[in-house]
């Protein structure tokens, strides 16, 4: 190729042809070509290699930290199964007279685990109300990033169990990685659907809704799954900031009152068990199921 390309370029200096101009053009296009062809081949295939092995060589001025970073534990499994093919009725946006707030959108994860939401809501002490012993099997419903999920963990211990539930497989994400850190491997990360948490039957002894019922677009579906999800004794437990409390510093949207709450659970089946009122903004509400759902 070269030899011809300067055999060429000698006859159009010295003749100055313009069939050999031509000819010489298409030799340079052709040459070019063939260059991109070759380096382009070349880095397909450091790509392929790279997302074949999936593995991030340091690069020669990293530190031990970076290094460190790299060798974090491999997140939780997150359970993703959903039967596309189960049709979804339309979203509510009122019920019983009560409108339904949007679901905060995972952007917004951060002020799931603010530095000031011990002090605002007493976290503690809404933990230690719920009783929870060694072994039980738990369910944070709408986990988001685990700020609970994570407390619940501990609290049931190796032979317990949490299932952390939410329809956002971003915030899903965020806790398989927070787990993973905190090296707590008895939690199991469902996506649920607006409708359904996917959850076992019968096995469930507490499931935990914080700040999240208010934000359910179908709640007579969920509240049903989630009644057979209980075990004989299991509970729900209902955290909500209280409706009846102008002091309290929340978008009325995003509140409920002690009424609002029982017009809606017992009629699908459940019972008020127990209050608990020691919480600086919300109303702590645990409810049993019926054994006889009301007609």
């Amino acid at each position: 190729m070269k030899t011809n390309l300067f055999f060429l370029l000698q006859l159009i200096v010295q003749q100055r042809n313009l069939f050999c101009l031509f000819c010489a053009t298409v030799l340079v296009v052709g040459l070019h070509e063939r260059l991109c062809n070759t380096v382009n081949a070349q880095a397909t295939t450091a790509d392929a290699t790279s997302e074949e092995t999936n593995i991030e060589e340091p690069d020669e001025g990293s530190t031990p930290d970076d290094r460190l970073a790299s060798e974090r534990p491999k997140p939780l499994p997150i359970d993703m199964k959903i039967d596309r093919r189960t049709v979804i009725p339309p979203a509510l946006t009122e019920f019983r007279n009560r409108e339904i707030a949007q679901t905060m959108h995972y952007a917004g994860a951060p002020w799931l685990v603010r530095e000031s939401r011990q002090r605002e809501e007493d976290c503690r002490t809404l933990l230690e109300a719920l009783k929870v012993q060694s072994g039980d099997v738990l369910c944070d419903m709408g986990c988001g990033n685990g700020f609970y999920t994570l407390e619940l963990a501990r609290m049931v211990g190796p032979k317990g169990l949490v299932y952390a539930v939410d329809i956002q497989p971003e915030m899903l994400r965020m806790l398989a990685r927070r787990a993973a850190d905190e090296k707590l491997d008895n939690i199991r990360l469902i996506l649920g659907t607006p409708a359904d948490p996917r959850l076992p039957q019968g096995k469930i002894d507490l499931v935990l809704c914080v700040d999240v019922y208010h934000e359910f677009s179908h709640p007579e579906q969920m509240l049903d799954r989630v009644r057979e999800s209980l075990s004989e004794k299991g509970r729900l437990v209902l955290a909500e900031f209280r409706g009846e409390d102008p002091e309290v510093p929340i978008k009325p949207l995003h509140k409920m009152t002690k009424a609002q709450v029982r017009a809606e659970l017992e009629p699908a089946g459940f019972m008020l068990a127990e209050e608990f009122d020691r919480l600086p903004w919300q109303h702590l509400l645990f409810f049993q199921k019926l054994l006889v759902q009301p007609q």
